[in-house]
C-alpha cells in the first residue's frame, strides 16, 4: 500500500534518525526471498563495512546510497515497514531483514505479507530508467503530463497507476486526484482536453503535497497498515474525499460516492462530478 507520501515519510524519518554517515556492521537476512538478485551471504558480504552516504526516494523506492556508489533499494510493497529496535530486542516473526549500524542501532524490515524486497544495485546500473517523472519535482509540468498522456488509448486510472507514466502514484492518490480533477477513472487518456489535463496536474500535486505534510495515510488499526519508522500513524485519512468512502455524500455535490473495479483495482469516484461521457460519433469515452 505505501505510495509516494508514505515512502517519503519513511525516508524523512530515516534521515531524522541519522542513518546517513553510518557504517553497516551486520546483515541478518531471516527470510531469503526478501532479497532479490543475491543470495543472503553475498548480499551481506557486499554491504558489511560500507558507509551510508545518503537516504533518498525515487517513486515508491527507498534509496540508500553507499560509499561504493552502489544503491540499496527497498520497496515496501503492501505491508512492509521499517523500525529501529534496541540492541537487546529479539526480532519478531515477521521481521525478515535486520541491518546493524555503528552505534548499536538495528534497522528491522517487517513485512506481514512478504511482498517487500531489497535490491542492491551497482553504481553503473540505472534501476529507474523506465520510471516516469517525479510528480512533486519542478520538471513535472503540465506539458510533461500532457506528453505522457498524448495518444494513449488506455483508461486514465490504469495509465496513472503505471509507474512509467508518473512515478509514485498508487490507488489512493489516483482516486483522489481524479476526483479533484472531475475526471471519470474510465476516461480514455487521449480524450482529455487541455483544461482537464491542467486540472489533473494541479490535483496530483496538491493531493500528494497534502499527504506528505500529513505523514502519509494509515487506514485501519491493524499491524499491517502503514506506520512511520517512529511508529506513528499517517494523519492523511481524514483528508481523503473519495477513497473508501463509497455510499457517503460527495464533498463537492452531495451525491452518493460509488465504488467499481477499474483495471482490477477497487476504484472510488463520484458519478455526478465525474461523468463518463460517450461520444456519439465514435462510441468511445470522451
Amino acid at each position: 500500500m505505501p505510495e509516494l507520501p508514505e515512502v517519503e515519510t519513511v525516508v524523512r524519518d530515516l534521515r531524522k534518525h541519522g542513518l546517513a554517515n553510518t557504517i553497516i556492521l551486520g546483515i541478518d537476512v531471516r527470510w531469503s526471498r526478501a532479497v532479490s538478485g543475491l543470495a543472503p551471504a553475498a548480499f551481506a558480504k557486499a554491504l558489511i563495512g560500507r558507509a551510508v552516504t545518503g537516504v533518498t526516494r525515487r517513486a515508491k523506492y527507498i534509496v540508500i546510497t553507499l560509499d561504493s556508489g552502489s544503491r540499496l533499494l527497498i520497496h515496501l510493497r503492501m505491508t512492509g515497514k521499517l523500525r529501529f529496535i534496541p540492541a537487546g530486542e529479539r526480532p519478531g516473526k515477521h521481521d525478515h531483514v535486520v541491518i546493524t549500524f555503528d552505534g548499536q542501532r538495528r534497522l528491522v524490515f517487517n513485512d506481514t505479507r512478504k511482498f517487500g524486497r531489497f535490491l542492491l544495485c551497482p553504481a553503473s546500473s540505472d534501476p529507474f530508467a523506465k520510471l516516469g517523472p517525479e510528480p512533486l519535482e519542478d520538471t513535472f509540468t503540465v506539458a510533461a503530463l500532457r506528453g505522457r498522456l498524448e495518444g494513449k488509448r488506455r483508461m486514465i486510472k490504469p495509465l496513472l497507476l503505471d509507474q512509467a507514466t508518473v512515478a509514485g502514484l498508487g490507488n489512493i492518490y489516483v482516486d483522489e486526484s481524479l476526483w479533484h480533477a472531475k475526471i471519470h477513472p474510465e476516461r480514455r487518456a487521449d480524450t482529455l482536453s487541455p483544461l482537464e489535463i491542467r486540472r489533473l496536474h494541479t490535483a496530483i500535486r496538491a493531493v500528494l503535497r497534502r499527504a506528505v505534510e500529513n505523514g502519509g495515510t494509515t487506514l485501519g488499526d491493524g499491524a499491517a497498515n502503514f506506520y512511520s519508522v517512529a511508529g506513528h500513524r499517517g494523519r492523511n485519512a481524514d483528508a481523503l474525499n473519495v477513497f473508501r468512502r463509497d455510499g457517503l455524500p460527495c464533498p463537492h455535490c452531495g451525491s452518493p460516492l460509488a465504488r467499481m473495479t477499474v483495471g482490477q483495482r477497487g476504484t472510488h469516484f463520484c458519478p455526478a462530478c465525474q461523468p463518463l461521457l460517450i461520444s456519439p460519433q465514435t462510441g468511445h469515452s470522451a
